[in-house]
């Protein structure tokens, strides 16, 4: 996979700005990078804060020869390139939350969020967006317990360009990967050791179901597998997990 990198002043959001362009025939490889965002986007229609030149937006988009159902993997994968140059370039010990965070000193450093669209049975295309928190020197009174950056951590700046070139280059390797196994065999242990969700109590958050459990890992599939209070061990797949201790559920 060649990378096709393309510069936004402001936009609305990446993710989105790669939708339109794959709709008019971008290719496998283009990347929206993005200095501000007028409308970032986090999971569930939440926004994501993105002050202008100060942090990593920018989204992939992707045209894996998948079944849909395998799609959600990809933000797994993500998650574990960035988290690998993290800790190699920055030197800091980030950590991953299931499914689609990473956290530094128990605050939220990045967030990912993975869109897919079908053309009937098949993927059409799938777009990945990444919110890194670099060089942000200090976050609103509602953010500030919950957030994190790479310079609040360091007190010294990153270089953005670097990052985003190790990413990339992160990613087409454990994407390649993943294209092969058609899973997650490949990171399963090294994702796992780099779980802050491991060994953790946590409370799964399912539509009409609410309930504690400890976490003792993901799957090959990319589930997070949740030992329940009565023994019986689940397969998490849908739905939204909170870490006690983890911005937010304490």
């Amino acid at each position: 996979m060649e990378y096709n990198i393309v510069y936004r002043d402001v936009i609305d959001s990446t993710n989105e700005e790669v939708r339109r362009l794959s709709e008019s025939g971008g290719e496998q490889g283009l990347v929206v990078v993005a200095e501000k965002q007028t409308a970032g986007k986090g999971r569930r229609g939440r926004n994501w804060d993105s002050p202008e030149g100060t942090n990593l937006y920018f989204s992939i988009l992707l045209k894996p020869n998948v079944e849909p159902e395998n799609a959600p993997m990809l933000t797994l994968v993500m998650a574990y390139s960035v988290a690998r140059v993290i800790r190699e370039q920055e030197k800091l010990p980030v950590q991953i939350k299931w499914p689609n965070d990473l956290v530094l000193s128990g605050r939220k450093l990045c967030g990912i969020l993975t869109e897919m669209h079908l053309a009937g049975s098949q993927i059409e295309d799938v777009v990945v967006g990444v919110g890194i928190n670099v060089n942000t020197a200090e976050f609103p009174d509602d953010l500030k317990d919950k957030a994190t950056s790479l310079y609040m951590e360091k007190t010294e700046k990153a270089d953005r360009r670097l990052l985003l070139n190790g990413i990339l280059e992160e990613f087409q390797k454990w994407y390649g990967c993943f294209l092969r196994e058609q899973n997650l065999s490949f990171l399963l242990e090294a994702y796992n050791q780099m779980l802050v969700n491991g060994n953790r109590e946590v409370l799964v958050l399912e539509p009409g179901n609410e309930y504690e459990a400890e976490a003792l890992g993901i799957n090959e599939q990319g589930e997070l597998l949740v030992k329940k209070k009565d023994g019986s061990v689940e397969n998490v797949f849908a739905g939204e997990v909170s870490v006690r201790g983890i911005y937010g559920y304490v």
